[in-house]
């Protein structure tokens, strides 16, 4: 190989080493990222059996509102369940087979949802009664895992 052939391809990828790095410290990976879980069954801890941890995860569709406030959505009584959520949907986003995704979003806080048939599902609150929340961090990918029950209702 000639030298100047061996200096365009050091050039190309000093460029391509650039662009990566401009990328990422742009923001531009930025959101959130986990597995959906189901759970159900007997959860009940024992002296002599370690709570079970779910290996892979279920394929789910996440609906990310804007942050969102036990005020703002309609309640199936005193579960975890919501016919209609009041605030601005953000984004909606199919996890893949075993449940992971990975969802790019601007900072800010936002509420993390899954359905179960019509009816939205989060159980999870703060102490605001914040339904689920998540803060997306500038430049950082947000780690999470969501836990939606499963037909076979959970035992505590």
């Amino acid at each position: 190989m000639d030298r100047h052939c061996i200096l365009k391809l050091l050039f190309i990828s000093l460029l391509t080493g650039c662009i990566v790095t401009r990328h990422a410290a742009s923001g531009q990976d930025q959101g959130i990222e986990g597995t959906v879980f189901g759970v159900g069954g007997n959860l009940m801890p024992a002296p002599d059996r370690k709570p079970s941890v779910p290996r892979d995860g279920i394929p789910s569709t996440l609906y990310i509102y804007e942050l969102t406030n036990i005020s703002q959505v309609d309640r199936a009584g005193q579960s975890p369940y919501y016919p209609a959520v009041h605030t601005r949907l953000i984004k909606q986003a199919d996890t893949d087979p075993k449940g992971h995704f990975r969802v790019l979003l601007p900072a800010g806080h936002y509420s993390i949802f899954t359905k179960k048939n019509d009816l939205f599902y989060a159980s999870r609150r703060d102490e605001k009664n914040n339904l689920s929340p998540v803060e997306v961090l500038p430049g950082k990918m947000t780690k999470i895992d969501c836990r939606v029950e499963t037909d076979i209702k959970p035992v505590y």
